[in-house]
């Protein structure tokens, strides 16, 4: 049974001067993890600039998102390469938002070696002011997926799947994507979790921190880990701090700052910062085996009606075309086909 987290006591933040935006734009993508000593407690904290305005500036041939859909895919792809980075895990780790509402799907994929892309489907009108319900939640259909895809299958290794609707516990739609998410890691780790995200045109970043599991194996781990949801005095105690973070000072602050301005009393061990940057893995060979899927009729029933075949990819926005003598070259046998065939264009 999960017991409800104890009000933790106002903490004093010591001489926490106002904040005061810096001048100019993120110039790095960077990702630091960091540890409190003698506390079962980590954090990382994420951001993401150039990075970040490379995947909007990819947009320039289908037109940019709505400003509501771009905060939500910025708040992603931090909260994406977090949990990314919190893992130890060799394949993809996909996080999707989808719905009934005029956001039918967001997605941002995040790799092992914190390259991450992102992309949206946008149906209807976005209200400038709309949150996560009015969004993808309209008539409470909405759900988030993080699915783990591994890289290598040849052992039989499966994606993994974990699914959360987008409501609390009392059937209260959530309004942000971090509730969600700290929502999906209670239900799924049983690991009590404080996730701060922001992100606006310049910058996406976010806050991750998480109680450490306790020591032990199999379902008496599991057993131990729900016997101290909401109850480590330590981890309230910090997750206080970091929830009193602005979106402002996140995305406005260097990182050195924030660690200093929340956690100044405490004893951070803080690990060699890690640098997250945008990376599509989209290929002409990858369209080639899509094209082959379809199959032969259906291709070449566009080649007679067009004279080619243009696949935009979705994420980076790379264009690949195929005229009649490339789609015959997709579906001929690679032993009959000629020297040099099957180039790029």
């Amino acid at each position: 049974m999960r017991r409800a987290a104890p009000k933790p006591a106002r903490i004093p933040l010591g001489d926490r001067e106002a904040y005061s935006p810096r001048e100019g734009l993120t110039l790095t993508d960077e990702l630091h993890k960091f540890l409190f000593e003698g506390l079962p407690v980590r954090g990382m904290l994420v951001r993401l600039g150039p990075s970040w305005r490379e995947v909007q500036s990819r947009r320039h041939v289908q037109g940019a998102y709505p400003q509501p859909v771009r905060r939500l895919l910025g708040e992603m792809a931090a909260a994406a390469t977090l949990m990314q980075a919190n893992i130890k895990f060799d394949g993809a780790l996909i996080l999707q938002v989808f719905g009934d509402g005029p956001v039918k799907l967001a997605v941002v994929e995040a790799q092992p070696e914190l390259t991450y892309r992102a992309t949206a489907k946008v149906v209807g009108e976005v209200p400038a002011d709309a949150q996560l319900a009015a969004m993808v939640n309209v008539h409470r259909q909405g759900r988030c997926v993080i699915t783990l895809d591994p890289r290598d299958k040849s052992g039989g290794a499966q994606p993994y799947q974990g699914v959360v609707a987008l409501h609390g516990d009392q059937g209260e739609p959530l309004q942000h994507l971090a509730e969600v998410l700290e929502h999906y890691m209670l239900q799924s780790e049983q690991l009590d979790t404080r996730l701060i995200l922001a992100a606006n045109d310049d910058t996406a970043a976010g806050l991750l921190i998480q109680r450490l599991p306790v020591e032990g194996e199999g379902n008496l781990e599991r057993e131990q880990r729900e016997d101290q949801i909401g109850l480590n005095e330590a981890f309230n105690r910090i997750a206080h701090l970091a929830s009193t973070l602005t979106s402002d000072e996140l995305l406005g602050l260097d990182a050195d700052t924030v660690l200093r301005r929340l956690f100044w009393e405490e004893d951070l061990r803080r690990f060699e910062p890690l640098v997250p940057r945008f990376a599509c893995t989209c290929s002409r060979e990858r369209v080639r085996s899509m094209l082959r899927g379809l199959g032969r009729d259906e291709v070449q029933g566009i080649i007679d009606e067009r004279g080619d075949v243009e696949i935009g990819c979705e994420f980076c926005g790379t264009q690949y075309r195929f005229d009649a003598v490339d789609v015959g070259d997709v579906f001929t046998p690679p032993a009959q086909r000629l020297p040099g065939s099957g180039s790029v264009n």
